[in-house]
């Protein structure tokens, strides 16, 4: 069993930054990739970025790239995002993922993963 937490949601202006973080309980993360998706009220959950286990590989969907980085702590156990240049449209629900299978492969679907957290929630004022 895995319990995954996330942290560091909040509300914040246009143009500023949060950082996520999302530790890991129960089992760790290491061997697994590690995701981030986001949902807005009447939306569909969506991607955000992923990482593989090690870090190797990342992805972000398109409209994050260049402002939102996935990073690993190895030695705090979480997986992190760092967000910034926010802008209002980012305002969503976040939540982390852990993969179903081995994390060579950096996954981008909500069935891919196995394990989710509870969510916090991102805010963004124009």
């Amino acid at each position: 069993q895995v319990q995954l937490v996330e942290s560091g949601g909040g509300l914040v202006q246009a143009g500023g930054s949060l950082r996520l973080s999302c530790a890991a309980s129960g089992r760790t993360l290491a061997m697994h990739s590690t995701g981030w998706f986001r949902q807005a009220p009447g939306k569909e959950r969506e991607f955000v970025a992923c990482t593989t286990w090690n870090g190797a590989i990342t992805s972000y969907a398109d409209s994050v790239k260049g402002r939102f980085n996935i990073s690993r702590d190895y030695a705090k156990n979480t997986v992190d995002l760092q967000l910034n240049s926010l802008k209002p449209e980012d305002t969503a629900a976040y939540y982390c993922a852990k993969s179903r299978l081995y994390g060579d492969q950096c996954y981008r679907a909500i069935g891919d993963y196995d394990y989710w957290g509870q969510g916090t929630q991102v805010t963004v004022s124009s």
